[in-house]
């Protein structure tokens, strides 16, 4: 058995499942006041959801690093300790980064309610393209190797989350420029 690989992925879909539901309910609202031409109500909301995600994912990657032990010890038995110390680390490193799939789960909405759905898959293809590069080639430098794999997948996530946001920050610039002046 490698580190439990579907006992980790059940873990970490608990861990952010509730800010996936969020970018979901994100997605709503800001899908309502889109149509309604809300802007103001959309800035606001955006701001709103990101502090809040951010934070939860915070306290949850707080809780995730501080009991990332007993939390293994939940799938793993007790005498495997090569098993339980790599999953440890696994999960301290991608766990202290949950704020980076919350933005993402937040931009994958925000993109979908904008009538942008095909930015959601450009976002995905670049964290999940990222992830694979950079898993194989981290993994292959000596004194980094499977560590380089868990950091690909936060990397991965930044990447997605930085592109996402540069993106609307530049279509936000445009729809602003092209407004008419009262």
């Amino acid at each position: 058995m490698i580190i439990g690989d579907k006992n980790l992925g059940m873990l970490e879909s608990f861990s952010y499942m509730p800010v996936q539901d969020f970018g979901n309910a994100f997605s709503t609202f800001i899908a309502q006041n889109f149509g309604a031409k809300k802007e103001d109500r959309i800035r606001q909301g955006i701001r709103s959801a990101f502090l809040v995600s951010f934070f939860f994912c915070l306290a949850v990657s707080l809780l995730v690093c501080i009991f990332a032990r007993p939390l293994m010890q939940i799938f793993v038995s007790a005498d495997e300790t090569q098993i339980i110390e790599a999953g440890v680390h696994y999960l301290r490193i991608e766990g202290s980064c949950y704020f980076g799939i919350g933005i993402l789960f937040l931009l994958y909405g925000l993109y979908r309610a904008i009538a942008r759905p095909g930015m959601s898959v450009v976002l995905t293809v670049i964290s999940l393209g990222t992830r694979v590069l950079l898993a194989y080639t981290l993994s292959m430098v000596p004194w980094i190797g499977v560590t380089g794999i868990w950091l690909s997948v936060p990397i991965g996530w930044a990447l997605a989350d930085l592109t996402g946001i540069f993106v609307y920050r530049r279509l936000n610039r445009r729809r602003c420029a092209t407004k008419p002046v009262s």
